[in-house]
């Protein structure tokens, strides 16, 4: 034993030892096992699953936040809601007037956010001041991030690396304690408690006690698999060896207690003390006290078997345990062992991350694949994302629930081969960020993600790009040919194509004679639009899908004005985000930055915005927008309960294969589709099938109340009475509505027939009908509405 030792110092005698180790397994050689020790560890511990976190809640004197999103917030974290007065790390209580939050310390790698106490004075919602909790001003607070997924390539293994001397002593004390009482003094193999183990195995006529040293258990995880043979003992002591020889002390233990397996978080394998720490504890790894430590190192042996959430008892015992150790080799004075020995056991249980996001986590980890290499999220990447967990949450729960009620309500769609699927985008048209992602019904079923990647006919919810085409100054800035109130002819169509006679018809078959550009767009007539398509001229509207974002394929054909080219939602919802932004068109992400496993900040979006249409402009398809939510093809929204600014438009395609409701308020970009995947019919229009999805999640997202803000009127827009009849302006006798129009645009001629004190009186009345008793007619029914719970 003298002379193995001896052989096994930390030297190249350490190198010939394992040479003739190795080859006796399985024809192994030295230089072999050295390369694979080599490219394993040499950095490898340090690194970790590339982890995604969703958007952080950030906290500033002077943003309104409201009280429920900041507790939704901290729910979902694992916080606990508190009634004391001193509130602790990982517990919050809101009062009316000031916000106490105990946050927790936040690692990515050695960054380390300590956290603290954090009080804020609020009036409302409005913060005004922020202060810790000894009444020191802080300038901004951003909340613990929720952690969407964590992926280290095909595995579901989640690790935090964390520097050795970032480690209480005291928790290397208690791993050493209990697994590895000799490892500053052996040399990779224990030959003492190899001795014992023989013995004590011998006597019991069965294995009732192991040998293997931390260096030992370190070669086992990284190198070896789990099944047992002696061929895989021979080598598992040839690397131990190697690692002795090629590495020091500090190194091998700190890899150790990075890798480490303790225990399971769903899907995932926790492996590491900085992880585990925060899975029980709630708590980062360097602020764990005696007992926390000593419960950590006591499971390492058996993490199902003290698993300290299932069977506490047994996970008290071990810790015990590991405390009697310290304490019987004088790592640990007597108070502080019957301190630790006495405590309760305080676990703090947050949710398994992975259950949502899960579409949205794929489209980024993809897009980092394309920047970085195929191996990027096996190198321990934080990536925080735009993602909003409460608007995800609400995005999939609207997807679900409008799918089953689809299935219940309509049980034709319910098929054995295929499920009717739904995507559902939501963006900021400000930023370009994505705010929520569902790629289908079930992420488990099918990881198509339907939302980025599918490619459907839009129908009807490419009106607004034709008529913004229609309503914009062309490249050479000459004034537009058509207005809102330009009449189109709504009668039958026939245009000879090289594939055809294309005769396209409205949805109800019916034909209505002379409509004006904005009832056509409300009420989605197909054959007014037909004709303005062919009128402006199909490479028009490709051109003006170009600028508001849309990158695919598209033809310039007629029927393009009626939706027949392919979009992703991804894509259509982007360009409505254009209109909602005022004709700024900005690039979309999905990140907020990212880091390396390092700490070292390596990509951060360069969000490029650029004006691409009047904010004039769009702000005509706006307002014939919000008039297909009050009187056309959307106003059912208002039936569900959504209020409050809002426009929007469906979409059906021929066969009624693809139902779309894409719309948007001021600050958010919405858009929905529903369909077969082999293009099976629905039967249902996407007022039907996609628009009670939208006002679910939207609902969800501001509140049957909607934003308090509302769509702006930005200069060069003009607002002018006209006849409904024939689009010239109204006067006398001649019934007139108020129209917006670019400045310089409207109609001049005037279609008067009546004194003019009778057409004064006439748009008076006219007026006061649809701005006061209209709304408070609403609003009364609303009211009711509440009253009996509906």
């Amino acid at each position: 034993m003298r002379i193995a030792a001896w052989i096994c110092g930390r030297s190249s005698a350490g190198v010939v030892f394992a040479t003739v180790v190795a080859l006796g397994s399985g024809g192994l050689t030295a230089v072999t096992i050295e390369a694979v020790v080599r490219a394993r560890l040499d950095g490898a511990h340090l690194t970790a699953p590339t982890r995604f976190y969703a958007r952080p809640l950030i906290l500033a004197p002077g943003k309104t936040v409201a009280r429920e999103r900041v507790a939704s917030h901290l729910d979902r974290l694992g916080y606990e809601r508190t009634r004391r007065s001193r509130v602790r790390v990982g517990e919050y209580r809101l009062d009316a007037r000031r916000w106490v939050i105990g946050r927790r310390a936040f690692r990515h790698y050695d960054r380390l956010d300590p956290g603290g106490v954090m009080v804020a004075d609020v009036g409302g919602d409005r913060i005004w001041r922020l202060r810790d909790d000894d009444g020191r001003r802080m300038d901004a607070v951003a909340l613990e991030p929720e952690l969407i997924r964590a992926i280290d390539g095909d595995r579901f293994d989640d690790r935090l690396p964390v520097r050795l001397a970032d480690m209480p002593d005291q928790l290397v004390s208690a791993v050493l304690a209990v697994e590895d009482q000799r490892f500053l003094s052996h040399h990779g193999l224990d030959a003492r408690r190899i001795a014992g183990a023989m013995l004590a195995n011998v006597r019991a006529g069965h294995i009732v006690q192991g040998a293997s040293t931390i260096t030992q258990q370190l070669a086992k995880n990284l190198f070896l698999s789990a099944r047992r043979s002696p061929v895989r003992k021979v080598r598992e002591w040839a690397m131990a060896l190697l690692l002795e020889a090629r590495y020091d002390k500090s190194e091998i233990l700190e890899a150790y207690l990075n890798e480490v397996y303790l225990g399971q978080d769903g899907a995932y394998a926790i492996h590491g003390v900085g992880r585990a720490a925060q899975f029980y504890f709630g708590k980062d790894v360097s602020q764990l006290d005696l007992a926390e430590s000593a419960l950590l190192a006591g499971i390492i042996r058996g993490p199902s078997l003290y698993a300290p959430f299932r069977r506490p008892d047994a996970a008290i015992a071990r810790r015990n345990l590991v405390l009697d150790l310290m304490h019987q080799q004088a790592v640990i004075p007597d108070e502080a062992y019957r301190q630790a020995r006495s405590t309760e056991l305080a676990l703090h249980h947050a949710p398994p991350p992975g259950r949502h996001g899960r579409y949205f986590v794929d489209y980024i980890a993809a897009q980092l694949r394309r920047r970085h290499g195929r191996d990027a999220l096996q190198q321990g990447m934080a990536v925080f994302t735009t993602l909003d967990m409460g608007l995800q949450q609400a995005a999939e729960r609207a997807v679900g629930d409008g799918l089953r009620r689809l299935e219940r309500d309509h049980p034709r769609l319910v098929r054995d081969s295929t499920l009717v699927q739904a995507a559902l985008v939501a963006i900021d048209p400000r930023s370009g960020a994505i705010l929520a992602m569902v790629g289908g019904r079930d992420y488990g079923r099918s990881q198509f993600n339907r939302a980025a990647q599918a490619r459907r006919q839009p129908g009807s919810a490419f009106k607004p790009i034709v008529a913004l085409a229609a309503l914009s100054h062309g490249d050479d800035k000459t004034a537009p040919n058509f207005t809102l109130a330009s009449v189109l002819d709504d009668t039958p169509l026939s245009v000879t194509t090289p594939a055809g006679s294309w005769e396209p018809q409205n949805y109800d078959r019916r034909f209505r004679g002379a409509v004006t550009l904005r009832d056509a767009l409300e009420r989605s007539l197909n054959v007014p639009f037909a004709r303005l398509g062919l009128a402006i001229g199909p490479d028009r509207v490709v051109a003006t899908a170009r600028r508001l974002g849309i990158e695919g394929p598209l033809t310039a054909v007629p029927s393009i004005a009626l939706g027949s080219n392919e979009v992703s939602p991804l894509e259509l919802t982007r360009a409505y985000g254009v209109l909602a932004a005022g004709g700024v068109r900005v690039d979309l992400s999905g990140t907020i930055g990212v880091f390396d496993h390092t700490g070292q900040f390596i990509e951060q979006p360069t969000r490029r915005a650029e004006r691409v249409f009047d904010a004039a402009e769009a702000y005509l398809v706006t307002s014939a927008l919000r008039g297909a939510v009050e009187r056309g093809t959307g106003r059912s929204l208002r039936r569900l309960g959504l209020y409050g600014a809002v426009a929007a438009k469906s979409g059906t395609t021929n066969g009624f294969r693809d139902a779309w409701f894409i719309g948007y308020t001021p600050t958010i970009t919405v858009g929905v589709w529903v369909g077969f995947d082999d293009g099976a019919s629905l039967g249902l229009p996407g007022s039907r099938a996609a628009l009670p999805i939208f006002a679910a999640f939207l609902r969800s997202a501001l509140g049957p109340e909607g934003e308090a803000g509302d769509f702006q009127m930005p200069t060069g827009v003009e607002v002018r009475e006209i006849s409904v009849e024939t689009g010239p302006r109204a006067g006398r006798g001649c019934q007139g509505l108020r129209e917006v129009f670019l400045r310089g645009t409207a109609p001049v001629e005037s279609c008067a027939r009546w004194p003019s004190s009778w057409s004064r009186y006439s748009a008076t009345a006219r007026r006061w009908y649809r701005d006061e008793l209209t709304p408070l007619v609403r609003d009364l029914r609303r009211r009711a509405r509440r009253r009996r719970g509906d």
